[in-house]
């Protein structure tokens, strides 16, 4: 291990071959980085104790165990300190495995020199990121303990470069917190750009993703960036990911994978710096059993799944929601709610959550005398009745007249199931499953 210690950011190198040391060190160098060498996890270990560093790049395979032994390691000792990974090319199992147990990214071998310094700069990024968060953060609203945990794990997630699931209802805020991670992150002084895959034309999401040259189809009469150039040195978040047709599936996932992406009519693949979030409303694990997503995009893109609780699992932070939401709505007006109101809005179940709670009060602002809304003002609307299930009530009314009319039957032939069956126009072995089936047997 190099034993030499200045004062400037410090990278610790764990591998045991000597040459992609080598190359790693000069490359760091000549970012104006010095770096420290190990060549097993109990040297990395040792060096962790000595030295102080903004990055470590771990081997997946070492002489004394698994680069992720070392990254369990380093997240218990040391949970502020990224982890980048390297594994050999082509093999994403593992690269997801590293970023599901907390690596802050990876590395393919043979290692792109350009990746990695783009790797480098994101990691030192963090540090600074962390220390001064940028001003205008988006915040998460509430004390309860689901907010609380969901605080927890936006951090956590904000230290990484995983693409992230964010998966909830409709109106829950998986933008907002889409936006959370990338403000806490390394990131933060990139673009956040967020993208509604259902919005986009099946036909044109390709060029809206990638870009496209010019005279690639009719009507490209100039060369144009896509959305994943836009969000170069940021993050894309794909909404509704649910509406992205299984041809343009495998398009991502090489984009994914490959950090690289290939504008339409263009000959060579672009590389990209960006983290890629994404969410939907709907059931991912459903969307794939029914053939909707494939199974290598939904692996790629759930990595890391996070879930936005409902408004109604956490009803304790609705008098601070309306706090926040009032503070914007009201337009310079003090605006305010009275008792009736409060508990009208914590006893509704809110199917739209968030969204809907935002509409809710900006009607209720518009019809209130004053600056006092009351329970009238809101419009809640009432629940539906329950009815009983069409289908359920005609069953049950079927299979009472056929019991009947089978009684009837068998009376009249004085149980002679051939000759009831034969008055019924069923044949024997019809009328004894209809027999068992009500219970007549």
């Amino acid at each position: 291990m190099n034993a030499v210690m200045t004062a400037g950011p410090r990278v610790l190198i764990v591998d045991d071959e000597p040459d992609l040391c080598e190359l790693l060190a000069i490359t760091l160098a000549g970012m104006g980085l010095d770096s420290d060498r190990a060549g097993s996890i109990a040297a990395a270990r040792q060096a962790l104790l000595a030295g102080d560093y903004r990055l470590c790049l771990c081997d997946l395979r070492l002489p004394d165990g698994s680069g992720l032994d070392l990254l369990a390691h380093v997240q218990r000792s040391r949970p502020q300190l990224p982890v980048a990974i390297i594994t050999a090319h082509g093999d994403v199992d593992a690269a997801v495995a590293a970023m599901k147990a907390g690596a802050f990214d990876f590395v393919n071998k043979p290692v792109r020199l350009a990746a990695l310094r783009g790797l480098v700069d994101t990691a030192l990024r963090l540090s600074v990121a962390r220390a001064a968060p940028q001003p205008g953060t988006p915040e998460l609203v509430g004390q309860s303990p689901a907010i609380g945990a969901l605080r927890v794990t936006v951090a956590k997630l904000a230290r990484s470069q995983a693409p992230v699931f964010i998966r909830g209802e409709s109106g829950v805020g998986k933008e907002r917190v889409a936006r959370l991670i990338h403000a806490l992150g390394a990131r933060a002084g990139g673009p956040f750009v967020p993208v509604n895959c259902a919005a986009i034309p099946e036909h044109l999401l390709e060029s809206e993703l990638f870009g496209h040259v010019k005279g690639s189809f009719t009507g490209a009469t100039q060369d144009r960036e896509g959305l994943f150039q836009a969000a170069a040195g940021g993050t894309l978040f794909l909404d509704e990911i649910g509406a992205v047709p299984p041809a343009m599936q495998v398009k991502l996932l090489r984009a994914l994978q490959e950090r690289a992406v290939r504008p339409v009519g263009a000959r060579q693949e672009v590389p990209v710096d960006v983290r890629v979030l994404s969410a939907t409303h709907e059931d991912l694990t459903a969307l794939l059993h029914s053939g909707r997503i494939r199974q290598d995009f939904y692996y790629r893109i759930n990595v890391i799944e996070l879930t936005v609780p409902a408004l109604r699992q956490r009803r304790e932070d609705i008098p601070a929601l309306v706090e926040d939401l009032l503070a914007r709505i009201g337009g310079g007006r003090r605006l305010t709610l009275t008792p009736a109101a409060l508990a009208a809005l914590q006893d509704y179940d809110f199917p739209g959550n968030v969204r809907e709670l935002e509409n809710i009060l900006e009607r209720a602002a518009a019809l209130c005398e004053d600056q006092r809304i009351d329970a009238g003002d809101l419009q809640l609307p009432t629940p539906p009745v329950a009815m009983p299930a069409l289908g359920d009530a005609l069953d049950a009314e079927l299979d009472a007249l056929e019991r009947t009319r089978i009684q009837a039957a068998l009376e009249a032939t004085r149980y002679n199931r051939t000759a009831a069956a034969a008055r019924l126009g069923l044949t024997l072995r019809q009328l004894r499953y209809r027999m068992h089936k009500l219970g007549l047997d």
